[in-house]
């Protein structure tokens, strides 16, 4: 099974960008996307052979998730009962009969940290959210999760601790879900790996220089971690200051 999660930053912007082209050469059986930055009916794909899941924010322009799956969920949810993250979008939930899929588009603490605090409760709720749904079976959790975990996750680590998304409250968080019965799918595979980025700032020539940040991920429960076959990041697709990434991971499913 094949799995694509894109922080698009504005699906109307990256539908001018070549995303269709991506989209259908990379034939996942789920694409996941954030920050589609639009309202229902502002957008209309005509994506042959996909079921689509959208969930928009109430602010016009502004976050939002949707997910594109060759295969019919038992169940979908919105949300986790967060009241100002279902105004903003955030959360899809897909539910199968031998797991669970979360598209996440999280907070951003602002560049002042401002609404770290916000973030760090975000946080917690989501990963009592998760435990529950682990508890029930395998969870795959994928998105724009604004945080370099650790310092090969991003260029210039030294310069940046302390900043938003490389706090150590944020860092913190993300070592407290994955002890608690998760895998960086990506860190499973390749521990050791440097240079390898999903957000580049537009400043000039930052992503030619690869100075970015792997701020996207896919989690997987712990159950699932043996099955995974592939963690890539696709940094040479264009459309967006985040390049997508992708998780082959050996799942039986009938279509």
């Amino acid at each position: 099974m094949k799995f694509i999660s894109w922080n698009v930053n504005g699906i109307r912007a990256c539908l001018t960008k070549g995303f269709l082209n991506y989209f259908h050469e990379v034939d996942a059986d789920f694409f996941c996307i954030q920050e589609t930055k639009c309202q229902d009916g502002q957008v209309q794909l005509d994506l042959e052979g996909y079921e689509q899941f959208w969930n928009y924010a109430e602010k016009k322009g502004y976050s939002g998730t949707a997910i594109f799956t060759k295969h019919r969920p038992k169940n979908v949810r919105y949300g986790v009962g967060v009241e100002e993250d279902e105004m903003e979008g955030r959360i899809i939930t897909l539910e199968y009969e031998q797991f669970y899929l979360v598209n996440v588009y999280t907070p951003n603490s602002q560049r002042d940290l401002a609404r770290l605090k916000f973030r760090l409760e975000w946080e917690d709720k989501l990963k009592e959210y998760l435990l529950s749904l682990n508890v029930e079976k395998p969870v795959i959790y994928c998105g724009d999760l604004n945080v370099a975990h650790t310092e090969i996750d991003l260029k210039n680590a030294k310069s940046n601790i302390g900043n938003s998304g490389f706090t150590y409250e944020e860092r913190g968080k993300m070592s407290e879900l994955l002890s608690s019965g998760f895998t960086d799918s990506f860190r499973f595979l390749y521990p050791e790996k440097t240079d390898s980025y999903t957000w580049w700032s537009y400043m000039n020539k930052v992503r030619e220089r690869n100075i970015g940040w792997r701020i996207d991920y896919f989690i997987v429960s712990n159950a699932l971690s043996e099955l995974i076959k592939e963690a890539s990041i696709h940094s040479e697709v264009f459309g967006s200051d985040h390049c997508p990434i992708l998780l082959d991971i050996e799942l039986n499913m009938l279509r």
